[in-house]
């Protein structure tokens, strides 16, 4: 069964940080693009960042620039989102997805397998 699956989520106080990590199940995480989203509760799903194929390139939504950060390591089969500096603000469910192409994308439509997720918690 093809999964990807999240972990290394908690609770955390403001100005902490967290690593996540996104671990491919049955498939080579190296073909695909991988995001990462969120979902507060009472709020939409939306995107937090997405690492190409490669690695070469990755985007963020403005919310998190300059605090969060995506990486690969494709010998693991694994994808990282490094978050520094977290705000209350940023208290969701955290899930990764992969899409099979190149060059990432926000759109979460475009996103074949998605993990159930993991709770990240931000407060004193």
């Amino acid at each position: 069964q093809l999964h990807v699956v999240e972990s290394g989520g908690g609770l955390v106080q403001p100005g902490g940080s967290l690593r996540l990590s996104c671990a491919a199940s049955g498939f080579s995480l190296d073909t695909y693009a991988v995001g990462w989203f969120r979902q507060a509760p009472g709020k939409e799903r939306e995107g937090v960042a997405c690492i190409s194929r490669g690695g070469s390139s990755s985007k963020y939504a403005d919310s998190v620039k300059g605090r969060f950060t995506i990486s690969r390591d494709n010998t693991k089969n694994t994808v990282y989102l490094q978050m520094n500096s977290l705000q209350t603000e940023d208290t969701a469910v955290y899930s990764c997805a992969a899409a099979y192409r190149i060059i990432c994308t926000m759109n979460p439509v475009l996103y074949g397998y998605w993990g159930q997720g993991t709770q990240v918690t931000v407060s004193s």
